[in-house]
């Protein structure tokens, strides 16, 4: 999650919700996501939440941080209860940040036991956690099995090492073969990897190697993601300082191209703008969540939770974040109640990214009325229109962000 924060409106001490919101709760799926914000070392790219100190003060550490998140759960429990319903069993877990498996392994089981205790594990859940190839063992991987978690999402980011030198990633890419194969004797039920094109430097070739390393690893889902420079990152000095050049928005889309080709010669379908999954088994269950405008609540520091239209973040510190739940008070930092046009164009802009694409009835008339020219552009798949969907064509997804501002004029 980004580092910096919106304000929104305040949120209620108690962390409270509005009664809009409560008496919606179970009408969508329900996830929970849980960020772990520490890292060894940061990525030059990243302006994600994390912190290297492995102390962040009292509540903020990583012996203590299972126990804080423990008690944010035991808040959204006491906050959800007021609907007067049965708390919605989880479908999805994600455990993302940072590094989670930094973390004890077993710390990592707590949270997870934590939440089916709390709310209940529905049948079938998944439960992801990402990991740095680095940070895991055979032991480790065996545990987060044992413990309940079912899916391991691996930051491969490059095969090529002068690629990852400039992301500044410390681990050995030699080592992916090995740490996939520990997570499949572990008996994780889906293994995922996590790939950047468009790094400076990075040449078509490069990308090509990274991608066929990859798919050598036999993986159930690859996620594909350009790079963007994002203001105030490492990565953005050096551009600015002329060190590097910025991505180039051509070769990015021959790599675009080049990975779609790709995993599809191998067997993994699109399913997402950015993510490939060997069947529909194989994809992230919690990630449609965000992508259908269902519910989950996000546990930790800088953490996003949205609930039937309620959108809130905790406060970014780990100390601030800690020193709120010893106090009982809620880690909210800000939020949003979303009106029915701002939940309109939203899904319009997530839903368009899927394969499966978005119902024609979240289009206004204006949006309606340019699907026809987007479809003589090749952008627009004229036969999904036959089912009343818009999915969008290779060429439409490589020019999503042009098709969407058509789509919300």
């Amino acid at each position: 999650m980004p580092s910096t924060l919106p304000e929104g409106e305040a949120v209620p001490a108690d962390g409270s919700l509005p009664t809009s919101s409560l008496e919606a709760l179970g009408e969508a799926p329900f996830g929970a996501y849980v960020h772990v914000p520490f890292c060894v070392t940061r990525c030059g790219y990243c302006d994600f939440n994390t912190y290297t100190s492995s102390e962040l003060g009292p509540g903020a550490s990583h012996d203590s941080y299972a126990d804080t998140v423990l008690a944010e759960i035991a808040l959204a429990a006491r906050v959800l209860e007021r609907s007067g319903r049965s708390l919605p069993r989880i479908e999805t877990v994600f455990v993302g940040g940072g590094t989670p498996t930094l973390l004890a392994s077993d710390d990592l089981g707590r949270i997870l036991e934590a939440l089916d205790k709390t709310f209940g594990l529905a049948d079938g859940y998944e439960a992801t956690t990402e990991a740095n190839p680095d940070s895991v063992t055979p032991e480790s991987l065996a545990t987060l099995r044992a413990r309940g978690f079912t899916r391991i999402s691996y930051g491969m980011q490059s095969a090529v090492p002068h690629v990852l030198a400039t992301l500044d990633r410390t681990h050995d890419p030699a080592r992916l073969p090995d740490v996939v194969r520990w997570a499949r004797e572990a008996g994780f039920e889906q293994v995922s990897v996590d790939l950047i094109y468009g790094t400076p430097g990075e040449s078509l070739a490069d990308w090509q190697r990274s991608l066929d390393a990859a798919l050598a690893l036999g993986p159930d889902h690859v996620s594909a993601y350009a790079l963007i420079v994002e203001d105030g990152t490492a990565m953005a000095r050096r551009v600015a300082r002329g060190e590097v050049t910025a991505p180039d928005d051509d070769l990015m889309a021959d790599m675009y191209a080049a990975a779609d080709a790709t995993m599809g010669a191998a067997g993994l379908g699109w399913y997402e703008l950015s993510n490939w999954a060997r069947d529909d088994a194989a994809r992230c269950r919690h990630n449609e969540l965000y992508w259908t405008g269902a519910d989950w609540w996000g546990f930790g520091p800088g953490a996003h939770s949205h609930v039937a239209g309620t959108r809130w973040w905790n406060v970014k510190h780990p100390a601030a974040y800690a020193k709120r739940l010893a106090s009982g008070t809620s880690p909210g930092h800000g939020r949003e109640v979303l009106d029915d046009e701002t939940r309109r164009v939203e899904q319009v802009l997530l839903e368009s990214r899927l394969r499966d694409g978005m119902p024609l009835a979240r289009l206004d008339e204006a949006g309606r009325a340019a699907v026809p020219a987007l479809v003589a552009e090749g952008l627009v798949d004229p036969l999904p229109l036959e089912r009343d969907r818009l999915a969008l064509t290779l060429r439409g997804r490589l020019l999503a962000d042009a098709v969407v501002r058509r789509l919300l004029p």
